[in-house]
């Protein structure tokens, strides 16, 4: 574990940015940027495409350690180059922002309201892998879709199962258990999730690490007293389908969590714009995301 890292993941002002659509969300991100389905053929042609968009956001002068704290990469992404960089190395040593890595492989179908991580047979090769390429953690998402006490017991069990092998690599992994937001026992479905990672928190070794990303709560500072727990290096919001705007009003809330926004960072980002349109529409979201990261009510 770089230690340098911890200290500015635990410490420094700012938030993670998620450039992190897989195979399944990667199409639907590429129609936000204003690239349709006909403008590729194959899934290299596709990866082509979304790693341009990736190095245009991360290559930008708006994309810098002033505001950001670290980068979720997909799996492709990692393996790929920036300026000649392996894209972690160039985060890091060119701008100064620590590395993260997705690492799960989708979720299965659902069961008692949540739907788990598929199985991944081939994890202790991709978390080998992660170290030699220089990433500092992971992040492993699931989602709960109903306040089910069973479901959520399983999920975060699941979660905490996979980051203890993660931090066996000496990787922080982010746990994702992400609540839908548009189900209508959110906030049972919330104090069911806290009660389960309040439970396994104990459990971990003294010196393991990790950091959580969240729905924003429903009642607001909700997990402020979670990310007091000395295990825990930071607690991340997602956006969850919020808009910006909606995502950065009730992030502002929550004073113990910062942003690991995806669509809402690179909304309004088009492969059309020219550069100066595009760096502005940047800088107005990485501006907009890291005052609410760090300037609360």
């Amino acid at each position: 574990m770089n230690k340098r890292q911890l200290e500015i993941m635990g410490d420094g002002k700012g938030f993670i940015a998620a450039l992190d659509q897989s195979g399944g969300s990667t199409p639907k991100a590429l129609r936000t940027y204003g690239i349709p389905d006909e403008a590729y053929f194959t899934k290299e042609e596709m990866f082509d495409l979304v790693h341009q968009m990736r190095t245009r956001i991360i290559t930008s002068k708006a994309f810098n350690s002033n505001k950001i704290l670290g980068a979720i990469l997909f799996e492709n992404t990692m393996d790929r180059t920036i300026e000649g960089m392996y894209t972690a190395d160039y985060l890091w040593e060119k701008k100064g922002i620590i590395p993260f890595l997705k690492i799960d492989k989708g979720m299965q179908e659902e069961k008692d309201g949540v739907r788990l991580f598929k199985p991944m047979p081939e994890l202790d090769a991709l978390l080998k892998k992660a170290v030699d390429r220089h990433i500092f953690g992971t992040k492993e998402r699931t989602v709960i879709n109903s306040a089910n006490a069973k479901g959520i017991k399983a999920i975060v069990e699941q979660q905490f199962e996979v980051g203890k092998k993660v931090a066996s690599y000496g990787l922080v992994p982010i746990l994702e258990p992400e609540v839908t937001i548009t189900i209508p026992d959110k906030a049972e479905a919330e104090t069911l999730l806290k009660k389960e990672i309040i439970e396994n928190l104990k459990k971990l070794p003294k010196e393991t690490k990790v950091m959580l990303k969240l729905s924003l709560p429903t009642v607001d500072g909700f997990y402020d007293d979670v990310a007091m727990d000395p295990h825990i290096v930071r607690v991340v919001a997602l956006s969850g389908g919020y808009s910006q705007k909606e995502a950065n009003r009730l992030l502002k809330k929550n004073k113990r969590m910062i942003a690991s926004f995806s669509r809402a960072l690179s909304q309004g980002l088009n492969v059309k714009q020219t550069k100066e349109e595009f760096e502005q529409m940047l800088t107005n979201s990485i501006a907009s995301i890291y005052d609410a990261s760090v300037n609360k009510e």
